[in-house]
């Protein structure tokens, strides 16, 4: 896992503008005394080309923990190898294991490779709902 990937993720959803964050803060974050966040990686002949990052949220309904994927991406020269689907089994089974009610992610409205690879992998799109978002950031 590394700033690179993030950064290759970035420029593929048209937000390179958006990345502030460092090597350290990863690190830190991922493996640090309180981690935030966990990560799995795909590799391709040795080389680390995917990822995903996911952390636990909790399903008020269910009373269950669930697992919130923030991020799953593939360099774009190494998808449709399985990679991405592996990444995502992987995450599926891991939330299965862990009694988690829920997997849930987001997909921009624009990306539809994305949104068939979640639909093939057996995703509900769930169209009604809105992310909201407060941030440090003054308008």
């Amino acid at each position: 896992m590394s700033i690179q990937l993030i950064q290759a993720l970035a420029e593929y959803e048209k937000l390179s503008h958006a990345v502030t964050g460092n090597p350290e803060a990863l690190k830190e974050h991922l493996f640090g005394n309180r981690p935030y966040a966990e990560a799995i990686v795909g590799e391709y002949e040795g080389q680390v080309v995917g990822f995903a990052v996911f952390f636990y949220k909790y399903s008020t309904f269910l009373t269950k923990p669930g697992i919130y994927l923030e991020d799953i991406f593939v360099l774009p020269e190494y998808q449709r190898q399985g990679i991405g689907k592996a990444l995502f089994s992987h995450l599926s089974k891991l939330a299965v294991a862990r009694g988690c009610g829920r997997l849930e992610w987001s997909v921009l409205d624009w990306n539809q490779p994305a949104r068939t690879f979640y639909e093939s992998m057996g995703a509900v799109i769930l169209e009604d709902w809105r992310i909201c978002r407060l941030t440090s950031e003054k308008k």
